[in-house]
């Protein structure tokens, strides 16, 4: 697997679109006090500023300033309360689009991954299985913020190039790329912008 960090170049040489398939295959690194863990990005939507979806489509607000930044700052999110969503600032600085990040396929800290999955804040004990299957641990945004230990707070308008996230390059290019309409949303659903490598068990469940 490919070491270097992926540089801030990589980001910006893309429309949104094609950064969205381009991101598949790709590795998601975290470096955290806790430990280490990463996950192949198996899953991605990209949302566009004239996409009634995105954050970025009726005005710029405090909480979609990161969407403006420059290509690679993360952008990262909360939903219905208690999730976060991971994206990837895309496209010219003051555009406004992203890609998030809707599935990974672990590659390291499993044990790591599971232990943040298990231990939520304000649920009790035994509230949750002893163990969770390995390729649930990262499938969907939420779960895969969750087990990788990123946090809105700490992470939100960093740029993935220097810090401790950071991507590396894709070991090999994904064949048989899928595209389709996105999931989780009540405008915009028949865009084509969800992409996925087919067949890939840790996709999630549209």
């Amino acid at each position: 697997m490919p070491e270097e960090k992926l540089p801030l170049s990589f980001f910006s040489a893309y429309d949104t679109c094609t950064l969205a398939k381009k991101l598949l295959g790709c590795e998601l690194v975290h470096e955290s006090p806790d430990g280490l863990t990463s996950g192949i990005i198996v899953e991605t939507e990209a949302y566009l500023q004239d996409d009634p979806a995105c954050h970025a489509f009726n005005r710029r607000t405090a909480r979609t300033e990161p969407m403006y930044g420059v290509a690679g700052t993360a952008y990262v999110y909360l939903i219905y309360g208690m999730y976060q969503c991971f994206n990837i600032v895309s496209n010219a600085e003051g555009v406004g689009e992203a890609v998030l990040i809707r599935a990974l396929q672990p590659a390291a800290g499993v044990g790591l991954m599971e232990m943040r999955r298990l231990l939520r804040p304000g649920k009790a004990p035994g509230a949750f299985p002893a163990k969770i299957a390995v390729k649930e641990l990262c499938r969907g945004p939420g779960k895969l913020v969750r087990a990788m230990g990123i946090e809105r707070a700490v992470h939100n308008g960093t740029l993935l190039s220097g810090g401790n996230l950071y991507l590396r390059a894709a070991a090999s290019v994904p064949e048989n790329i899928v595209a389709g309409p996105r999931i989780g949303i009540n405008v915009g659903r028949e865009l084509p912008y969800r992409y996925y490598i087919k067949d890939n068990i840790f996709v999630s469940k549209g």
